[in-house]
């Protein structure tokens, strides 16, 4: 992208973080209220789980497609495309509740997640210059991580006081709206495919060891979600929220706090505390009947999520010439939405028969696994 400045907040930079913002609020703002949309409507839990489950399986296909899709459309196409695929089916769904229309929405809504997400960070890594790339990567990071904090938890509250279809407006209105700005971002088409395929990149080690870490940490990340909620007692409900509230809220911070300082000193030797700080936080949720430790821990494993985001991306696109970008950015989403689904589909299998205390202290362990990767990653970086 040689016309870019060589500022980090460049307009089109500024664009992009805007599009991402209003996608990804797109996305959490309906994310809780299709499946209570569709279990109010007649098919009850298995229609909720079903609504969830076909969106991220569509949006792991798309990202597989999206460097095809970037280089036959360019950027700016590609983009807006997923606008209007997170855009148009959420209006569709004022139309009737009935599961086929619901699924075939949630379908074209994972795809366009699928395009931007892996678009985003890309492109990120195309405006600027290397030596800014952790923090502008942060910064990226808290566009698409403040929804996840504040327009989620709207959005059911919003569907108990306005109703659905005002919500189902909204979440069209929002990434329509937003489109205003892809018209300035880049037209640039993608680069051409490389001749071992986006997994190929997996047999490169210096690629393969961040996937792996970045994998297990969103395993726990799915466990963490899906059953921190589910793990304590009706009367500490509010506890648990507050809990994932802090954990939502370190995330982003950390992540841009870990690119702008590794910018300035390096980033590679960050990634095994950072791990660390997952594994310890991912322990403490073991007590599940101290408000304390469950705060702290949930608040620990936030930051160390967040600092791994950014650390595990930032160094993939540093071991990564220009033109293959798009590999990295593809194989580090689909370590994060296929660790997010199996750790929630593993964990409920086990904890029925462990107990949730117990699931948590295995996940725990499956994070101290993962230092060991982080320790080889920093071995072969010295």
């Amino acid at each position: 992208m040689g016309t870019a400045r060589r500022t980090l907040l460049n307009r089109q930079m500024i664009l992009l973080l805007t599009a991402s913002l209003g996608s990804l609020t797109a996305f959490y703002l309906l994310v809780s209220v299709v499946p209570l949309y569709v279990a109010t409507s007649g098919t009850g839990d298995a229609g909720a789980g079903l609504s969830t489950g076909v969106m991220m399986a569509a949006t792991v296909l798309m990202e597989l497609a999206v460097p095809a899709v970037l280089r036959r459309c360019g950027y700016r196409t590609g983009i807006a495309m997923g606008l209007l695929l997170l855009g148009v089916p959420s209006a569709v769904l004022v139309v009737s509740p009935a599961l086929p229309l619901v699924l075939a929405a949630c379908v074209a809504r994972g795809a366009g997640l699928g395009i931007v997400v892996v678009a985003g960070p890309t492109l990120v890594a195309e405006l600027v210059p290397d030596r800014r790339r952790g923090e502008a990567l942060g910064l990226y990071g808290v566009a698409v991580g403040v929804p996840s904090v504040v327009v989620l938890p709207l959005g059911v509250w919003l569907s108990a006081h306005i109703g659905y279809g005002a919500v189902f407006v909204l979440g069209a209105a929002v990434p329509l709206a937003t489109l205003a700005a892809v018209a300035g971002l880049p037209a640039a088409r993608g680069p051409a495919e490389h001749h071992t395929g986006v997994l190929g990149g997996l047999r490169d080690g210096g690629l393969a060891r961040p996937v792996m870490i970045f994998a297990a940490i969103t395993v726990a990340a799915g466990i963490v979600l899906t059953f921190l909620p589910l793990a304590v007692s009706a009367g500490a409900r509010g506890t648990a929220a507050l809990a994932l509230l802090v954990q939502a809220s370190a995330m982003p911070l950390v992540r841009w706090l870990v690119g702008r300082y590794g910018d300035r000193h390096g980033i590679a030797h960050l990634l095994l505390p950072a791990v660390f700080a997952a594994a310890a936080g991912t322990a403490g949720l073991v007590w599940l009947h101290n408000p304390y430790l469950l705060v702290a821990g949930a608040g620990l494993f936030g930051a160390g999520f967040g600092a791994v985001q950014n650390i595990t991306l930032t160094l993939m696109f540093q071991r990564t010439p220009k033109p293959e970008f798009g590999r990295a950015s593809v194989l580090w989403n689909l370590a994060w939405d296929g660790g997010m689904g199996f750790g929630a589909v593993g964990f409920g299998l086990v904890a029925g028969h462990v107990g949730y205390a117990a699931g948590f202290a295995l996940t725990a362990v499956v994070l101290v696994a993962a230092l060991i990767p982080a320790w080889i990653d920093r071995r072969r970086t010295q």
